[in-house]
């Protein structure tokens, strides 16, 4: 499959990203922040080939009832809560329906952060060059969320970074962000899912494993 057209998988796509970030390589106090859970393979990637620090920035999507791969929102750490133009409201969706979403991606959030880290702390990011990484960019309320955690965090330089995204919402974030990096954002843009080969889910097991490979190396490195 021709770049041009997408990926293999989300490795392939981590790598091929990682050349549009090239300048980056090197960097002092460069981190690497994958959106779990699709987005730690490509930042795995991207973060091997800058020779960065990894880790994870918890968001967590709020679906649309019915219809949860649509997102009418997106929560993130320190009470951060995102939602699309005309939410309460949208297709009848109420207030209180949007607090039981959210409350509810908060509780998978918080497992999810107790579950990845195991009692590490989260990384420093004040005034350090931080790289946002998710496989790909539909609504953009996931990273939107991101993006306002770590801006609150006072980093130095804010990067957006995925392999491919609906031109629009780049257009967006590129107005919340200091630089967005998506080498595909097609016209014809429907699902992330489509420009890869292979796009199965990522489990919990996966990101646990790789950020233990990434987590590994200063260690290693120290002794």
């Amino acid at each position: 499959m021709p770049d041009t057209e997408g990926y293999k998988d989300r490795k392939h796509a981590g790598r091929q990203l990682a050349r549009s970030l090239a300048h980056y390589a090197g960097q002092p106090d460069l981190i690497v922040l994958g959106l779990p859970r699709g987005g730690v393979p490509v930042a795995f990637e991207v973060a091997e080939a800058l020779g960065a620090e990894l880790d994870v920035l918890l968001v967590r999507k709020l679906g649309l009832p019915g219809k949860e791969e649509y997102a009418i929102g997106a929560i993130g750490s320190g009470g951060v809560r995102v939602l699309q133009p005309g939410v309460p409201g949208l297709m009848g969706l109420t207030q209180e329906q949007v607090d039981r979403i959210a409350a509810r991606e908060l509780a998978e959030l918080e497992r999810r952060d107790r579950l990845y880290r195991g009692g590490r702390p989260p990384p420093r990011l004040e005034g350090r060059c931080a790289i946002l990484v998710d496989d790909g960019i539909a609504t953009g309320a996931s990273m939107l969320a991101a993006v306002r955690v770590a801006s609150r965090q006072r980093v130095a330089r804010l990067v957006v970074a995925a392999p491919v995204g609906a031109p629009d919402t780049v257009a967006r974030l590129a107005q919340e962000a200091d630089e967005v990096v998506c080498p595909l954002a097609p016209p014809r843009f429907h699902a992330v899912g489509q420009f890869y080969r292979t796009f199965g889910q990522t489990d919990d097991e996966e990101v646990q494993d790789l950020l233990a490979q990434a987590w590994a190396k200063p260690a290693a490195g120290q002794g």
